[in-house]
């Protein structure tokens, strides 16, 4: 690669909200990869689609609930799997599922998925990926039309796939993830997976068996009537993407609408909620 990039060093406190909403609004930008660290993240940025001002309408930087401080640098010829070679550990989930990159060995996990590494968050070290494969891991997914709404890099999908899940749709609004997405599919040999980029709105007229939602409590309860217009009978909605706190508001939405609360992961104040309809 032979652009030069100007990588954004950030400390975030505190972190996990922080670096969510800031990666947010970066990602309204031209940035192109963010890879987390010890007290933040890094963002990098092709220096020809950088400008003075590129961080000047980014509102998280004048709140004060979060201490948010950055340094810049030019970087030419970003390495991605070196840089990732030095931030990104295999994850393994309960013995039964491994995340790895390209660069780290095979091993002998019952689910083993690669994901070609661009971005930390979406790789399954976030607590609300490693809660929805927990769910999926205890889940019989054989031969349900599948819903990997928000899909990020596509992990949850995969792993969906790999347990029998089909037809799988993943959708996401963010153009990288779309495209990640698709590179991810194909990098695990599925079959069953079709990438769109866009919204709830391309919800209309679907209908699923299992529904799979890891975004954030405001998308989640803006978006519920829609999930459940799109369950089948006896369908299964798996939620993350939000804190204890916001239980009681995921739930309520839930119950009103006719879902079914099942079980909860709860991992470092973040929650992963089942309901079946």
């Amino acid at each position: 690669m032979s652009n030069i990039y100007l990588g954004y060093h950030f400390s975030v406190q505190p972190k996990e909200l922080g670096s969510e909403i800031l990666i947010a609004e970066l990602g309204e930008k031209p940035f192109e990869s963010f890879i987390e660290t010890e007290d933040g993240f890094s963002a990098y940025i092709q220096k020809e689609l950088w400008t003075e001002d590129i961080l000047s309408d980014i509102s998280i930087l004048n709140s004060d609930e979060f201490v948010i401080t950055y340094s810049m640098e030019e970087i030419d010829q970003v390495n991605w799997n070196e840089e990732w070679e030095k931030n990104f550990e295999p994850i393994d989930v309960d013995g039964k599922c491994h995340v790895r990159a390209p660069f780290h060995p095979k091993t002998d996990a019952e689910f083993d998925i690669v994901i070609e590494p661009k971005m930390s968050f979406g790789t399954g070290h976030h607590e609300t990926t490693h809660m929805m494969i927990q769910h999926l891991l205890e889940t019989d997914v054989k031969n349900m039309k599948t819903l990997d709404m928000g899909c990020g890099t596509a992990i949850l999908a995969i792993l969906a796939e790999m347990k029998g899940a089909k037809p799988i749709d993943a959708i996401d609004i963010d153009n990288w993830c779309y495209l990640n997405s698709i590179e991810n599919a194909e990098r695990n040999n599925c079959k069953e997976i079709t990438v769109y980029e866009g919204d709830a709105a391309l919800l209309a007229g679907r209908k699923y068996d299992l529904i799979i939602a890891n975004i954030n409590r405001n998308i989640l309860l803006n978006d519920m009537q829609q999930y459940v217009d799109c369950l089948n009978k006896n369908g299964i909605l798996l939620l993350s993407g939000f804190y204890t706190e916001d239980i009681p508001f995921i739930d309520a939405s839930c119950t009103e609408k006719g879902l079914t609360y099942v079980k909860k992961f709860e991992r470092n104040n973040w929650v992963s909620l089942k309901y079946t309809f």
